[in-house]
């Protein structure tokens, strides 16, 4: 028998301290967005000064907001719309450059870089092995891949397979049948893309959040710096470590609300590009801060797949602020680098 847990409409990792016992002073005001992109919920928080006009700075907000993320994800980089560039660059049946948006083209180069950094634990032409065991656009299989069903796809598998340009941006693939998902770096991308509106457009202080993703600017409209309460990882929910954040992105990854049960073995979203089937390892969430919230997507999803040994030894390495949530007989235990108990702040 088949248990199915996916969650997609709340933010999934994180969960954002709203409460404060400090007053907001009066010349500030919070403007507070929130949407749905990307198949989860977005939420945008702006202090800005406070008027007469604020509802309506509010609205102007609200839709530009949504149009850039709109763009990003239904014209750009979803796999769940068949219009969009990525896509179109999947069906397309050739080898030659295919043209796209200098967004995309920014995009795959960052994968790129982090496909190498982690010796391909991190692969955006996973895809195929993805859509396999059920968690990509298709309906979720009833029955568990076969060894030879596995190792077909895998042969797909190769993000050696992809090449990117930027003069003009294209991108083009070595096997007319690889697949590029870019679910792993595409909601933290798209967060970098709105925190970067918000900053041009004058407001240092915000934060923006999609699917638990995260980066933050400035600092609350009462001075203090943003507080994000790193979710346990069950699906009741709670807190299990709350971090203060400030100019720099934050992003979490973990198998416990998309999964699938089937005779009592539990099946992650989360594919080893390498083995071709999702994790066993006992690593439940792994939480990784960086300036750019796309490097910390795809460090978090990276990390995730190594496990808690090697993805450790990984973040030491890259001297990356990175904190895991370990599955125990006893429950859990959590471990960190250096770097993220400089941001560490107990509840």
């Amino acid at each position: 028998m088949m248990k199915i847990v996916k969650n997609y409409t709340i933010g999934l990792f994180v969960v954002l301290l709203l409460t404060t016992c400090v007053k907001t002073p009066t010349a500030l005001v919070e403007l507070k967005i929130d949407g749905y992109t990307m198949g989860t919920t977005y939420m945008v928080k702006v202090i800005a000064m406070k008027s007469k006009n604020s509802a309506v700075l509010k609205q102007n907000l609200q839709k530009q907001i949504d149009s850039l993320l709109y763009k990003i994800d239904k014209i750009q980089m979803s796999t769940y719309s068949p219009e969009s560039e990525l896509s179109r660059f999947n069906q397309y049946a050739k080898t030659d450059w295919f043209a796209v948006s200098a967004e995309l083209a920014a995009v795959i180069a960052e994968s790129h870089k982090i496909y190498r950094q982690t010796g391909g634990a991190f692969d955006i032409t996973v895809g195929p092995l993805v859509n396999l065991w059920g968690f990509g656009p298709t309906e979720q299989k009833s029955a568990i891949p076969s060894s030879a069903e596995i190792t077909a796809q895998k042969k797909l598998v190769g993000q050696n397979n992809i090449s990117v340009n930027f003069n003009p941006p294209a991108v083009r693939k070595t096997m007319p049948a690889a697949y590029c998902d870019l679910s792993a770096v595409a909601k933290g991308y798209a967060v970098d893309a709105a925190a970067e509106f918000l900053a041009a457009a004058g407001y240092e202080n915000y934060l923006v959040e999609i699917g638990g993703e995260i980066r933050a600017g400035g600092s609350k409209a009462n001075g203090k710096v943003w507080r994000i309460g790193v979710a346990t990882p069950v699906n009741k929910g709670g807190i299990q470590k709350v971090v203060r954040v400030s100019n720099t992105g934050m992003a979490t990854s973990g198998d416990y609300l998309n999964y699938f049960e089937k005779d009592g073995i539990r099946y992650s979203h989360t594919i080893d590009p390498q083995t071709g089937r999702p994790i066993t390892h006992k690593l439940a969430s792994v939480t990784v801060i960086d300036p750019s919230c796309m490097a910390a997507d795809g460090y978090a999803t990276a990390i995730d797949v190594m496990g808690p040994e090697k993805g450790f030894d990984f973040a030491l390495k890259m001297n990356l602020p990175v904190f895991m949530i370990i599955r125990s007989e006893n429950g859990f235990i959590e471990k960190m680098t250096p770097q993220f108990k400089k941001v560490f702040m107990k509840k």
